[in-house]
């Protein structure tokens, strides 16, 4: 396993002042060898006290359209068709598998070199196939990433998946929780619902819940709703297993500073503030300090792209405890690849398309890396508690008219 080590020297203050009293004592032969003694014993006790320390990176990515090149019966992918409005065909299609493996094998490795992420979660993913044959390309077989996904009610047909490096994370569990509409909403309106993958990293119960709420384009309120319903996901999860570590990432569609997170998520911008039923969302202040984000619209940086932390996974200040999995670190993944470096949009992400035009590129939006530190050597006490929560009766309801819709619509295009 790979291990990122930090070194802790305990003793350097004690081994100065045994110097000094040596030099003191220099014309003592007897005073001289037993100080002697104590110096040697003290540098070997400070050796054996240094603590090793093993890092985990967990990583976004929006994916911005993958899809393959066939119809998916029922859905509106029409455009991302060799005969659609985008031209999708079998080159462009393995250039966009080999663009996105490429930046995902690179997510993290400028702090884990050759090793990169544990968990990647996605969003705009359209199927299973198109999984298998972006797991297939060379940058991430060499590291045997495989992948979590559930089909979906969106009716273009994209998904949330979880990718995931099997010799750091054993998958236990997989559940597409439904987004559910509130009588404010239409009863028949179809979003991405949440992805949640219970499993084990660093013998440890972690959820990862993988999200993509609705577009800005509908007002706030259907991604207020969406934050809502994985606070309360969040909390059941909680609930069952106190010490779980939970993230929920995804595509927000809104920046930290916004309702749906700073509130009905209660995602909180330090550390400190950070109570029980909150979570600590460590890229608010990387909008609103640092003044960068993960996409731009009209010249304006946004950061849609979260990867929010339970409080299990967070040190209070002034605590340094270890033991289990704890929150180090944030990035922005800014492979100079991804970027445009000429013309009117120089600066800005380099998009698969813009403008109708195939630009080879990558995204619309940058990826997200949150890196874990856990001391080795400690041993975690099992859990059997890995299984994620059964569907309430709204959800089992939500699946079954899905479902139905689903059939619907596959018959009324089979038939044409």
């Amino acid at each position: 396993m790979w291990a990122f080590f930090i070194i802790f020297l305990f003793s350097v203050s004690f081994v100065s002042i045994l110097i000094a009293i040596f030099a003191e004592n220099i014309y003592n032969p007897m005073k001289k060898f037993f100080l002697f003694l104590i110096l040697v014993l003290a540098v070997v006790s400070s050796a054996s006290a240094q603590k090793k320390f093993s890092v985990y990176a967990v990583g976004f990515y929006n994916q911005e359209n993958l899809f393959d090149t066939c119809h998916d019966v029922g859905k509106r992918d029409f455009d991302f068709l060799p005969s659609g409005s985008y031209r999708w065909n079998g080159l462009k299609y393995s250039h966009k598998l080999h663009n996105m493996a490429r930046a995902l094998s690179d997510m993290a490795t400028t702090t884990l070199p050759g090793v990169g992420c544990a968990i990647i979660g996605l969003a705009e993913v359209e199927n299973a196939r198109a999984l298998t044959d972006l797991c297939a390309q060379p940058e991430l077989k060499k590291r045997g990433y495989r992948f979590c996904h559930v089909e979906g009610p969106d009716r273009r047909g994209i998904d949330c998946a979880l990718l995931y490096n099997p010799q750091f994370f054993q998958v236990d569990d997989v559940k597409l929780y439904p987004y559910v509409p509130t009588e404010k909403q239409d009863s028949t309106f179809r979003t991405r619902g949440f992805l949640a993958v219970s499993g084990t990293l660093a013998g440890e119960h972690v959820v990862v819940i993988v999200a993509h709420l609705p577009s800005r384009f509908g007002g706030p309120y259907s991604r207020e709703v969406g934050a809502a319903q994985m606070k309360s996901l969040k909390d059941k999860i909680l609930a069952a297993d106190s010490n779980c570590k939970v993230f929920v990432m995804g595509d927000m569609n809104d920046d930290p500073t916004d309702k749906s997170m700073h509130v009905a998520l209660s995602a909180k911008e330090e550390i400190s503030m950070v109570g029980t039923d909150d979570m600590y969302n460590p890229w608010y202040n990387v909008l609103t300090k640092q003044r960068t984000g993960t996409l731009q619209y009209q010249g304006h940086w946004n950061l849609f792209d979260q990867i929010i932390l339970s409080p299990t996974l967070l040190n209070k200040p002034g605590l340094k405890d270890y033991s289990t999995l704890k929150y180090w670190k944030c990035e922005i993944q800014r492979m100079p690849y991804l970027f445009q470096t000429e013309g009117k949009y120089k600066g800005a992400t380099r998009r698969t398309t813009a403008g109708g035009v195939w630009l080879d590129g990558f995204s619309d939006h940058l990826p997200t890396v949150v890196y874990l530190v856990k001391e080795q050597g400690v041993d975690t006490p099992p859990t059997n508690l890995t299984k994620l929560p059964e569907y309430d009766a709204a959800q089992l309801k939500n699946i079954a008219e899905c479902e139905a819709e689903r059939l619907h619509l596959e018959a009324k295009d089979t038939s044409k």
